[in-house]
């Protein structure tokens, strides 16, 4: 094996941020560049960040903020999933962000929305990932009476 000197990249990316409950000095990475990204369904809206290379930072939903049933799918409630997805990546010290979003819900505009003004970061693009099917499955063969 050969002693390498450590690449300068990597140990400018680790950060020591003391832990909350233990008060031992935790080792987290800097992300200034991630990935958001948002899925919006009828029933729920879920929010991860992850880096360039995909691995997810954090993430974070309507039901796991506690609300339960058809107030998941609100706008407000994807607003204040975001508003706690904004305080899990302080310690990454995020500032430019990507986002592409998923699905047909009602919270999709709300969710970018206030990414770019609760979170602080430079939207640098928004995409739109939603599957399109290209003529679908084959329909069921028709009934005959």
């Amino acid at each position: 094996m050969t002693n390498l000197p450590p690449n300068n990249e990597e140990t400018a990316e680790i950060s020591s941020v003391p832990d909350k409950k233990s008060g031992k000095k935790k080792t987290r990475r800097r992300v200034p560049e991630a990935r958001v990204h948002i899925q919006s369904t009828y029933n729920n809206t879920l929010v991860s960040v992850t880096d360039p290379s995909g691995n997810v930072i954090a993430w974070s939903s309507a039901g796991r903020i506690g609300y339960s049933g058809a107030k998941k799918a609100t706008p407000y409630a994807a607003q204040e999933v975001v508003r706690d997805l904004v305080k899990r990546l302080e310690p990454f010290q995020v500032k430019e962000v990507q986002v592409e979003v998923t699905g047909i819900g009602n919270a999709r505009e709300s969710a970018i929305r206030a990414l770019a003004s609760l979170g602080g970061f430079v939207v640098a693009t928004i995409r739109d990932v939603t599957p399109v099917p290209h003529n679908g499955c084959r329909p069921r063969k028709s009934r005959r009476v």
